[in-house]
């Protein structure tokens, strides 16, 4: 069920490209309770959702994909879908504008695509596929078979990106690095600040959207395709495939959207690239089975997967990279899968990481509250470097 509210713009907060975030003014007597991180559900990733004006007019932040529904401006009436604000989920603690009623955006230039995306939804989009016919690029994914053993880390949440792309600059800052967004968490890219800044630190050189995300460099129709033009359109040293902000959990064994990893490694099998599969490992989360290897990553990759892949764990360390090890160690043993357990020396890891151009946080915790998971996500950028380098012969 959608909870709708009608407010009138403030101001504008701050701005990325693809999308702004506003103040909004809501009528009075309008509960607009703030956002809270709810355990196994999505992350709340912004913090506050805003406070009361004094005059019993509640003001919340809400977001705008300014490709979806314009570019409001102070004093706009605006229409917005507060369900998860009101719910008090933890999808960034906003609410998303709608439509401005008394005015329209201009139409958008003309486009030969017909690739639809948010399909059967009242804000559905047509896009120009890389991979579909009139695509410039569809000769290339038309006759394209194979990664030619490209390296593709995988991962289950959307912050383990920057800390893997650390860890490939770890070892070769010129690397080309591609980013494919499933859509198993957001499905507008514009949604992550973290690419914006990626990308504008010069950190990611294209991102490609697939399934029903939307919003990339390139759009591809699936999981496959978008691989492929990450090779053969964006010309990808390395690729990291991870869902969009969002992950969804239920606290039951197979019921979060992470398990997708287990296809990507499978499509990146299939098609001849080298497999990566980085660990979710926290040492703060307050829940027993997210501390250590998450239970995230033993089902995923012990029970879900069914091809080859490469597992990286950090080399040395204190007594929770050898818990990782140890655990990394068992998972192999006990996997469907042919793990290849690799360590990696993290000597330059944390370095690395503090040069991230964007903000390291997961689930609500930093770089000093939780280095354990984006240590090992950075030693998956490594491995895969690594591997690049000797692909290369470099």
């Amino acid at each position: 069920m959608m909870q709708w509210r009608e407010g009138v713009v403030v101001r504008q907060v701050r701005e990325w490209p693809g999308a702004v975030e506003y103040a909004v003014r809501l009528p009075p007597g309008t509960g607009a309770p703030s956002a809270a991180t709810t355990a196994d559900r999505t992350v709340d990733t912004s913090g506050d959702s805003g406070g009361d004006l004094g005059d019993g007019s509640p003001e919340v932040r809400a977001l705008a994909y300014t490709a979806m529904v314009g570019r409001p401006e102070p004093g706009d009436r605006v229409v917005l879908n507060a369900s998860a604000l009101l719910k008090g989920l933890g999808t960034g603690g906003l609410a998303f504008v709608v439509a401005m009623p008394d005015r329209l955006p201009a139409d958008a230039p003309d486009s030969p695509g017909h690739i639809v995306k948010a399909r059967y939804t009242p804000q559905q989009q047509m896009f120009l596929a890389v991979d579909e016919q009139d695509s410039p690029n569809h000769h290339v994914l038309r006759d394209a078979e194979s990664l030619d053993a490209m390296p593709v880390v995988v991962a289950d949440l959307h912050s383990a990106l920057p800390a893997i792309i650390a860890g490939i600059r770890m070892i070769d800052p010129g690397a080309r690095v591609a980013y494919v967004m499933t859509d198993g968490g957001a499905l507008p890219l514009a949604f992550s600040r973290a690419v914006a800044g990626l990308k504008e630190a010069g950190w990611l050189a294209e991102t490609i959207t697939v399934g029903q995300a939307f919003g990339g460099d390139h759009e591809a129709v699936s999981l496959h395709s978008g691989l492929l033009a990450a090779r053969h359109v964006v010309g990808a040293d390395v690729t990291v495939v991870v869902q969009g902000p969002g992950n969804v959990g239920t606290g039951t064994p197979w019921g979060y959207s992470g398990i997708a990893v287990a296809d990507a490694l499978h499509a990146t099998h299939v098609l001849g690239g080298t497999s990566i599969a980085a660990l979710r490992v926290s040492g703060a989360d307050p829940r027993p089975r997210h501390r250590g290897i998450s239970h995230h990553s033993t089902t995923a990759y012990g029970k879900a997967l069914l091809s080859p892949a490469i597992v990286p764990v950090p080399a040395g360390g204190g007594e929770l990279a050898a818990l990782v090890r140890t655990q990394a160690a068992r998972l192999a043993q006990h996997s469907r899968a042919d793990l290849d357990v690799v360590e990696i020396g993290t000597e330059g890891v944390l370095a690395a990481l503090r040069q991230s151009p964007v903000r390291l946080s997961t689930m609500g915790r930093g770089l000093k509250e939780d280095l354990a998971g984006f240590v090992v996500s950075a030693v998956a950028g490594v491995a895969a470097a690594q591997r690049m380098e000797r692909l290369s012969g470099r």
